[in-house]
């Protein structure tokens, strides 16, 4: 019995030093950037494993867009098909893909605050014009409280927008 406790003691010691010593803590977004480019080119949201109905991928996709536009960190937001976005030099690529998707209720959110969440899990990948990652970062998208369930849309538009607020530095028209 001493023998185990002993064993407890030692491995809650490891613990708290490997917490401690600031290892890294998984899930969590990787820190990347600054990064600098003039154009970013925003493609489809891609949704195969995920049954996302066309309404919330429509949503999801123009909610990104609008909420990249106004970081104002990009001179040029293209949309997936663009051809003219092949000619900006420095080009990033934004891939979004639904990894999750919980549809809730407008009606249980407003009858109680405990149930009813639409939630939007998507995973987000930022690669440079020859297609090398720079990062990689998930969010979720969600409406709780009140509001439609394509709210949730809107909120992981604002989030994709924050990301790239960290990850990216304006560049202006002088600066190529």
């Amino acid at each position: 019995m001493k023998r185990a406790a002993e064993r407890i003691a030692r491995l809650l010691f490891l613990i708290a030093i490997s917490l401690g010593c600031g290892l890294p803590s998984f899930g969590q977004p990787q820190k990347a950037g600054p990064f600098k480019s003039s154009a970013i080119q925003v493609l489809q949201i891609q949704s195969e494993d995920v049954k996302l109905p066309a309404e919330f991928q429509m949503s999801l996709y123009e909610n990104v867009i609008e909420q990249v536009d106004k970081t104002k960190r990009f001179q040029h937001v293209y949309r997936d098909g663009e051809m003219s976005a092949m000619n900006a030099p420095d080009l990033v690529t934004l891939r979004c893909t639904v990894t999750g998707f919980t549809q809730g209720s407008a009606m249980a959110r407003q009858v109680t605050t405990v149930a009813g969440t639409t939630t939007i899990a998507v995973h987000m990948q930022f690669t440079d014009k020859d297609g090398k990652r720079l990062f990689e970062n998930d969010a979720k998208g969600q409406v709780r409280f009140f509001g439609e369930n394509l709210r949730a849309t809107y909120d992981f538009g604002k989030k994709v927008g924050a990301v790239v607020r960290e990850n990216f530095v304006t560049t202006s028209p002088a600066s190529k």
